[in-house]
């Protein structure tokens, strides 16, 4: 076992953008090094110039088996694999269950929504904790911990998130139930369910509309910044007695149906 950061490693499938990118570079400045997992070709790019030699970019899917192993080998090289954040994830506007004109929801989003939210998460939670399996544990018997990304739209999924709200709704539920799984081998799972978070998608947004949303957290009256994220996903992973929480950053915001 190892308590120094710069010999534990932290793999996080989608870092290269969003809540993900600045969770990386986040554990990166506490001196772990950083593995990073994620699709886009072009933010890999920039985040392997981040990282340095201080952590590596894998680029591929967390659906596929042998990338993901990739990535676990990549952070094994670095150190023990302890931690583990599955931020990928997303969605496609997918509409009403029964649109205009009697419509039914196109299944196609529906799958892929699951498939990469709950399906991704769970291929990289179940391959990452077999790898940590093999750590030596600690004191507590532990030898690791896991975080999974979920939403605020997984408890109040709002008209038209059908989709969404059904795939992070299954990592709210996956959640205790991996953790009592796997207590036999010494690893943790926890999650968070942001609400609406002050990423750099909101640049492309109209301001009016980031301030209505801003309206409506009680407290603070703001979005979430994705360092407060970052700062709950470092506490979730080293507190040894969290365990099977699903923690909601949100501001107290409790999504109205529409």
């Amino acid at each position: 076992m190892t308590t120094d950061p710069s010999e534990r490693t932290v793999l996080i499938s989608g870092g290269a953008s969003g809540l993900g990118e600045v969770t990386a570079l986040w554990f990166l400045g506490l001196g772990y090094p950083v593995v990073v997992l994620d699709l886009d070709a072009e933010k890999c790019e920039a985040m392997t110039e981040h990282l340095g030699d201080r952590g590596a970019v894998v680029c591929g899917n967390v659906l596929d088996d042998a990338d993901v192993q990739r990535a676990i080998d990549a952070a094994r090289t670095f150190g023990e694999l302890r931690w583990v954040i599955a931020c990928a994830g997303g969605g496609e506007v997918g509409g009403r269950i029964v649109g205009k004109g009697g419509v039914p929801h196109d299944m196609g989003i529906f799958q892929r929504t699951l498939e990469l939210n709950v399906t991704g998460s769970f291929n990289t939670l179940r391959l990452a904790a077999a790898a940590m399996s093999e750590n030596d544990p600690d004191p507590d018997g532990e030898r690791g911990a896991a975080l999974l990304v979920t939403s605020g739209a997984g408890f109040e999924g709002q008209i038209g998130q059908i989709a969404y709200g059904s795939a992070k709704s299954a990592l709210i539920g996956m959640t205790l139930i991996a953790a009592r799984d796997l207590s036999s081998v010494g690893i943790r799972v926890n999650a968070i369910a942001p609400g609406v978070m002050n990423t750099s998608a909101w640049e492309q947004g109209p301001p009016e509309l980031k301030a209505a949303l801003e309206s409506t957290v009680p407290f603070p009256k703001r979005l979430g910044e994705p360092e407060e994220f970052a700062r709950l996903a470092e506490h979730l992973l080293a507190n040894r007695y969290m365990n099977g929480h699903v923690a909601r950053l949100d501001g107290a915001l409790r999504f109205a149906p529409k």
